[in-house]
């Protein structure tokens, strides 16, 4: 007997519950992003990503002491394994950089102590250590591809200096730290989006931290998700200046293609985060005398807006992608790594969500995530195709 077809067929899952969290919500209505409880708002003005992070991982925020622990445990844990660097050097400097950091993940597994076990504790230990190495290998993995050798990080740094640090061989300004420090505070959670989502069903299967962090770096790849961001100054770079802008948005929406950070899957109003990520790219944008891009990202923002309302009839708004872009961009960073960027900061929720499915509230569930699909491939009408031996076809 044939399924019953539901009106959830082809959605996507969009608005199906699919589990319970207590890690983060995405209010879309009110544009709230909130981390256990605290307005994404908040601790970007007043946090640092270590205490993101323990906010995270350990459901509360940190007190000085806990704090100063951490950090010296993060510290501890940053540098890579002689055997990961040995291999990112086999690699070729073409490989695009999201799969060099899913091969690296794969290879961190073997050299941690904790991979076999299937306790919490271990699992916060794994956590720890993906937290504290994926930026290292990060930084590594842009050396070697330049030719250069890896810089091995400073234990006086914070965890979003010593990732510039390591990367440029320069430590950066304090402004300059603070400014890459908020951005990773912002990307560090957001729910359940595509890569999380897929950090989960593998954890579900009862698949290791390591593998399911792997995952999400696959589902971040794509540029409907993480890579959205390097969409975003690809087409900053083709508009090249502000007189540009209008005959730019009239011109894709005619081919019926889309305006890169305008758009997001929950939000019903602007992000949150875009607002946080605006002023900073301008400052950044000023300081190195290139307020081009800021400008561009401004007036687009502005012209795409008003032209999507003018032909849908309805509102568009940004996301963050829309101005991280052209931040990073400020920052000296290379297109290509915008996105890996996202990935050494959302593995403070990926890592989190992994534990919550194989110990959390979500544990409660069947075992592992088993959804259900609509067969149409009705081939030969009602009934099954009769085989046809090789000869005869």
């Amino acid at each position: 007997m044939q399924e019953e077809c539901k009106p959830t067929i082809d959605t996507g899952l969009r608005g199906i519950v699919v589990a319970s969290t207590n890690i983060s919500k995405v209010d879309g209505a009110a544009g709230k992003l909130i981390y256990r409880g605290y307005l994404v708002k908040d601790l970007a003005e007043n946090t640092t990503y270590e205490e993101v992070v323990f906010l995270l991982l350990y459901e509360k925020l940190p007190d000085p002491e806990e704090l100063a622990a951490f950090r010296a445990h993060l510290a501890a844990e940053r540098r890579l394994p002689d055997n990961v660097i040995a291999a990112l050097k086999t690699f070729s400097p073409d490989a695009l950089p999201m799969d060099v950091m899913q091969a690296g993940v794969a290879m961190l597994a073997q050299d941690d102590p904790d991979v076999k076990k299937i306790d919490r504790d271990a699992y916060l230990q794994m956590a720890i250590r993906l937290v504290a190495q994926l930026a290292t290998l990060l930084a590594a993995w842009h050396r070697i591809r330049k030719g250069l050798e890896p810089i091995d990080p400073k234990g006086d740094l914070g965890h979003a200096a010593n990732f510039l640090y390591m990367l440029s061989g320069e430590v950066p300004s304090a402004e300059m730290s603070r400014f890459f420090d908020v951005c990773l505070v912002l990307h560090a959670e957001h729910s359940f989006n595509a890569s999380t989502f897929t950090a989960r069903q593998i954890a579900s299967t009862r698949a290791h931290m390591y593998a399911a962090v792997g995952g999400a770096i696959g589902s971040l790849s794509g540029e409907l998700h993480g890579g959205a961001n390097v969409r975003v100054m690809e087409m900053l770079m083709r508009i090249g200046s502000v007189d540009q802008v209008e005959g730019y948005v009239q011109q894709e929406l005619e081919a019926g293609r889309v305006i890169f950070g305008l758009g997001h899957a929950v939000y019903q109003v602007d992000d949150p985060r875009a607002h946080i990520l605006a002023p900073m790219s301008k400052t950044m944008g000023e300081q190195i005398g290139q307020p081009q891009w800021y400008e561009i990202s401004q007036a687009l923002e502005k012209a795409g807006k008003a032209a999507f309302k003018a032909r849908k009839g309805i509102d568009i708004y940004v996301n963050v992608d829309f101005y991280s872009a052209s931040l990073y961009y400020a920052m000296n960073i290379e297109v290509d790594l915008f996105t890996p960027i996202f990935a050494i900061s959302r593995i403070a929720g990926w890592t989190a969500h992994v534990m919550e499915e194989r110990f959390g509230e979500a544990a409660a569930k069947p075992a592992l995530y088993r959804p259900k699909s609509f067969y149409t491939g009705d081939y030969c009408g009602p009934d099954e195709c009769a085989y046809v031996p090789m000869d005869e076809r």
